[in-house]
């Protein structure tokens, strides 16, 4: 099972049991009465309650501040299934994990592939593993590409996992 980190449990708030919840996902809405989630400690918790406005969540069987507690500082986690059938993704929007390992392609040239995803403040970032071919030229054997429709990334295939990109090699020349 492909397991996903979607949150973090921070301390008990209040007598029944509420948690401050601390989201790590560009997808809020899966957080609602009824959704079940793992944590770090292999529980299975599912969500009773969940107010977004006052970031607070409320688990069944743990309806209690000393029960809640124990829940404190747990990482939650959610499945790549359970991602894509809950989750509604826009125009050139793409899950995280479905990127990893695509093929960067400029041109013809195969750059990488994508090693992981960077958030900045102002943009994601995708780190590239350079393609070995490019490595033995001198080029760095890692670089960033930002993730930008348009000025950088032209076109995701997640089926085939290529992303056909511009003005990416001038960077990695750069780096």
């Amino acid at each position: 099972m492909n397991k996903v980190y979607v949150a973090k449990l921070g301390k008990a708030v209040g007598l029944q049991g509420h948690l401050r919840l601390f989201i790590d996902s560009d997808f809020p809405m899966q957080f609602k009465k009824g959704a079940v989630f793992t944590t770090n400690r292999n529980l299975t918790l599912t969500i009773l309650e969940y107010n977004p406005n006052k970031e607070l969540v409320l688990f069944e069987n743990y309806l209690d501040v000393d029960l809640a507690r124990k829940l404190t500082n747990s990482e939650l986690f959610t499945t790549q299934e359970a991602t894509k059938e809950f989750c509604v993704l826009k125009e050139n929007e793409f899950f995280w994990f479905d990127l990893i390992s695509c093929e960067i392609f400029e041109n013809d040239l195969l750059l990488g592939k994508v090693k992981d995803i960077h958030r900045y403040p102002l943009n994601d970032y995708l780190e590239i593993q350079t393609s070995s071919e490019l490595v033995s030229k001198e080029l760095p054997k890692v670089f960033l590409i930002p993730h930008i429709f348009d000025k950088f990334i032209e076109k995701v295939d997640i089926e085939n996992k290529k992303i056909f990109v511009k003005n990416a090699f001038e960077i990695l020349e750069n780096s």
